[in-house]
């Protein structure tokens, strides 16, 4: 039996248990799933989604109808003051629908000569809409605290409610000092990986260095920058050139190495100097493993900088944020904090990929393998 057949089954036995179980509670009143036209409408899409898989559909009727799906079940939020058991296993068969439909959504994308970028894009977008369901689904449904964890709407409407402090924050910590930590720590790694490739003695020397710098831990070294360079950004932003710069330098070290004996003879027969050979042959062929760095550095850079106001900034900025709002238990904003970050990071992270493309638009791994 194949593994999509198991969920489906999953899913079915899922809606069934929703139709018997009582969906919960309203008013001290137990309400049953036959009460409910919004639950029933769901089930309904639920079976047609079930039927779906088992008929093959094409994948627009099949996603109109996940959406569909997903509208009833938030639809279904507020209905209920306490969740029963219906209600986890309308959830669960949501998530294994959603589970079933990007799996098709996969392989019609690989079964593709060229791959669709809107099925591409769709997959990963489900896929986070679905938790994002879950995750309301859940903490409304079972009544979680606020302080443990907010609910996805809880903190939408914190991000709303606060986007001129948001906004202050993310130009301290990120236009400020992620950005310029994360160009220098970049760029002081990428020189000192040339350097190191042009002179043995320094590879010998810098790299032991290099790997030293890199194991230092990060809430030791903040506090130190912070007494070196004050208590504003650019304390911070040395915090991400310590973090960048090991990143960049052995990615760079390997990426000079990555040509053969035979590309660097040719140059040599062509009577290229050491300086013609680094920019039109072995740079370029070291820039996969260049902005292999970058894409990591865009994330660790972030992180740091974060971490590293812990320990002393302005009053304002994202970790200073996150680190006065814990202390009061305002977990809301702390949480859209976190929903900040983790957009600008991931935003930062995309600019960098779109410019790997475009830089090495001849490499397999852009070019998708063919020829």
């Amino acid at each position: 039996m194949k593994f999509s057949q198991v969920l489906a089954a999953l899913a079915g036995l899922a809606a069934f248990l929703a139709i018997v179980l009582p969906l919960g509670s309203a008013g001290g009143v137990a309400v049953a799933t036959w009460t409910s036209p919004i639950t029933l409408c769901y089930l309904l899409v639920t079976l047609a989604l079930l039927a779906g898989f088992r008929l093959a559909l094409p994948v627009p009727v099949s996603g109109a109808l996940a959406v569909v799906g997903g509208i009833g079940l938030i639809a279904l939020l507020g209905q209920i003051e306490a969740a029963g058991g219906g209600y986890w296993c309308l959830l669960l068969a949501t998530w294994l629908l959603a589970w079933l439909f990007a799996q098709q959504l996969a392989l019609d994308l690989s079964r593709q000569h060229k791959p669709s970028r809107l099925l591409a894009l769709l997959i990963p977008v489900m896929f986070g809409a679905a938790i994002l369901v879950a995750w309301e689904a859940g903490t409304r449904g079972g009544n979680v605290p606020p302080v443990l964890l907010p609910s996805p709407s809880a903190i939408w409407a914190r991000i709303t409610g606060n986007l001129p402090m948001l906004g202050a924050d993310f130009q301290q910590t990120f236009l400020k000092a992620v950005l310029a930590g994360y160009v220098i720590g970049n760029v002081v790694g990428l020189a000192i990986a040339i350097a190191i490739d042009r002179s043995p003695f320094l590879k010998r020397g810098l790299l032991p260095i290099g790997n030293f710098v890199s194991a230092l831990p990060l809430v030791g070294i903040a506090p130190i920058m912070v007494m070196w360079f004050g208590f504003d950004w650019p304390s911070k932003a040395a915090v991400v050139v310590v973090m960048t710069f090991f990143p960049m330098l052995v990615n760079a070290v390997a990426g000079l190495n990555v040509t053969v004996s035979m590309e660097r003879d040719l140059m040599r027969s062509y009577a290229s100097s050491y300086w013609q050979t680094l920019f039109k042959l072995r740079l370029p062929a070291a820039a996969p493993f260049i902005f292999n760095a970058l894409k990591i550095n865009s994330t660790l850079a972030l992180i740091g900088a974060i971490v590293a106001e812990f320990f002393g900034t302005p009053v304002v900025g994202m970790g200073f944020r996150i680190s006065t709002a814990v202390g009061r238990m305002d977990i809301d904003l702390v949480w859209a904090e976190i929903a900040v970050s983790a957009l600008a990071g991931s935003v930062f992270y995309g600019v960098v990929a779109l410019i790997e493309r475009a830089v090495t638009f001849w490499h397999p791994s852009i070019r998708g393998g063919e020829t």
